[in-house]
């Protein structure tokens, strides 16, 4: 064998060698299985997206003998995301983030050099180490090490969400291309813009349904969509008032559009497995799982809520929710009367007057499920799940992290911000 196969076999086997030894005395632990994957699958589509930069920034080249897979070869960028995608969790799981990423850091400094004629270091490569650093090697440890120790739910929840869009809008279709090389992206960038805009947004469109249903798992449920990491409490609000399975729905739904716009069949055979996935194996799992779990209100909701046909209008056990909205206010009895045309179901709409005074300054939404109450923007949002499915998806949509902000200041700049309940409020609206 010559220097440079040793090299590709090393950077292959020598991480997998070591991740095992580190699985076997770490021991079958549970959540385990939730964090490292969650690395992985961060650690992949990052290690290619970072090819792609480095492409442009030039801090390093490969040599092209041999299998490769987005310019690296494939030996190299498997080693890579066993060595930063495992190896951290199994082996350096008491270290503390820091203390985790500088070794794995200085192990990656003294390989590079020694990959040689395999990788050829340029000028500034020092800038692409840590570039990888930051936007490879940092956030794979966040979201699995906050998936072991059960922290920072919202932010672990988040970063699931962003691994979810590069598989399946980046790494899938590099997969796809490299197996049948043809035009890539190149159907993508030469339509023309208003095409990509009407397609991005039907994409996003499609998208709200798993993305809303991720947020009422963190939020609602206090878990996420990853086994071994679910949620603690049955959550049947939501887009859940309509549909059991949401995320899979909303991703086979994605993963058929994005193969008509990349023109890409292999795509919508992802799309297909999905689906076969979906309503097989996994619905198999959830259903003792949940029923394990959860026991009879879980087969309460079931009986009533299907995987893939959702309702049009939403499921309602067990508390009714309360919107308090200022009977004084005159936009507001113009929205009160839009909310009870619609018959919401499972909401009653309580005057804000009935508060003590003072206690109330926007629209308010109380769950009465022991969830803490939600204002403004948020609160119009959770009014919207208990109309029909339509107004569900719109209400997801207007409570997802940064559009709620967004609208709400707005508002707020509009004239629709916050107000007291007093002697001019007929003209003062509470939103």
């Amino acid at each position: 064998m010559t220097r440079a196969e040793w090299i590709r076999a090393g950077a292959l086997y020598f991480p997998i060698a070591l991740a095992l030894v580190a699985g076997m005395l770490r021991g079958g632990e549970r959540r385990l299985f939730a964090g490292c994957p969650l690395s992985v699958l961060w650690t992949a589509p990052a290690l290619l997206g970072l090819q792609r930069l480095n492409e442009w920034a030039g801090w390093w080249t490969f040599a092209h003998e041999g299998v490769t897979f987005g310019g690296m070869p494939l030996e190299l960028y498997l080693g890579w995301i066993v060595l930063w995608g495992m190896l951290p969790e199994l082996g350096l799981e008491r270290l503390g983030l820091g203390w985790c990423t500088a070794p794995m850091v200085v192990v990656d400094l003294i390989a590079m050099p020694l990959c040689r004629p395999v990788v050829e270091l340029h000028r500034g490569w020092l800038g692409g180490e840590a570039v990888a650093a930051l936007l490879v090697l940092l956030p794979g440890l966040c979201v699995a090490r906050w998936t072991l120790e059960e922290s920072h739910l919202r932010a672990r929840a988040a970063l699931q969400v962003a691994i979810a869009a590069m598989l399946f809008f980046y790494l899938l279709p590099e997969m796809g291309f490299a197996m049948r090389p043809g035009r890539g992206w190149a159907p993508l960038l030469a339509m023309p813009g208003w095409q990509v805009q009407i397609a991005v947004q039907l994409i996003l469109v499609a998208a709200v349904p798993g993305l809303g249903a991720v947020a009422e798992f963190a939020g609602r449920g206090r878990g996420t969509p990853i086994p071994y990491d679910p949620p603690r409490r049955l959550v049947t609000s939501g887009i859940y008032r309509y549909c059991a399975n949401p995320m899979q729905m909303s991703c086979a739904l994605v993963m058929v559009l994005w193969a008509g716009l990349l023109r890409n069949g292999w795509l919508v055979a992802v799309a297909a497995v999905a689906i076969v996935y979906g309503a097989g194996i996994a619905e198999w799992d959830e259903r003792q799982d949940l029923a394990r779990r959860f026991g009879e209100p879980w087969r309460q909701y079931r009986a009533q809520v299907r995987n893939w046909q959702p309702r049009w209008r939403p499921y309602h056990a067990g508390p009714v929710a309360r919107l308090y909205i200022a009977a004084s206010c005159g936009p507001c009895c113009e929205l009160r009367g839009w909310l009870v045309a619609r018959q919401p179901l499972g909401m009653d709409l309580m005057d804000a007057e009935t508060l003590p005074a003072g206690s109330i300054r926007r629209l308010r939404y109380d769950p009465c499920e022991g969830d803490a109450p939600v204002e403004g923007v948020r609160a119009l949002g959770r009014a919207l799940e208990h109309l029909h499915l339509g107004w569900a998806v719109a209400g997801a949509a207007l409570r997802l992290p940064g559009v709620w902000q967004l609208v709400q200041l707005v508002m707020n700049a509009s004239g629709l911000g916050p107000r007291e309940l007093g002697v001019q409020a007929g003209t003062e609206p509470l939103v």
